[in-house]
């Protein structure tokens, strides 16, 4: 039986250099990533491959053709469902607040429009990273890699 670790799924992502950089960190860090479409760009983009480098050959990106199907593979149709975190400005819990589980997936929305309001209710829980007064967001990858270094030191960082 395998076990279970953290894991990045990405809602519909539409900036594909983003999409490059997520590859990286993920491979980096041994961080399986989803992507659920439909995406803003084609998985084959250049600059996809520009981002990620040679890493795109060294991570398996599991694609999910829909959020339902999403679901249905994490939550769904499973004995033992997995928590959806999503990563989101419209919060006031801060992501230093939260306790991470091992098998926790952290969702981050579109670049453009993050997730639509039934994905954000539909999420176990959702967290941010506080900002300074004036500002809106990080990119999205260093975002992620905020919180995913949070939820490593939590969980497989202390074993």
């Amino acid at each position: 039986m395998s076990h279970k670790t953290l894991k990045i799924a990405l809602y519909q992502p539409d900036i594909p250099q983003n999409f490059g950089s997520m590859i990286r960190l993920c491979g980096c860090l041994g961080i399986s990533l989803d992507v659920i479409e439909p995406c803003g760009f084609l998985l084959d983009d250049r600059k996809i491959k520009q981002a990620a480098m040679d890493y795109k050959e060294k991570l398996d990106v599991k694609r999910h053709i829909s959020w339902e199907s999403f679901l249905d593979q994490y939550q769904r149709n499973t004995n033992a469902p997995r928590r959806i975190i999503l990563m989101t400005t419209k919060t006031d819990k801060a992501y230093t607040d939260f306790k991470f589980q091992a098998d926790d997936i952290l969702l981050a929305g579109r670049e453009s429009s993050g997730v639509p309001d039934e994905i954000h209710d539909a999420a176990d829980a959702r967290i941010n990273i506080p900002m300074a007064e004036g500002f809106r967001s990080l990119n999205i990858v260093n975002a992620t890699a905020m919180i995913l270094g949070e939820a490593l030191r939590q969980t497989k960082w202390k074993e």
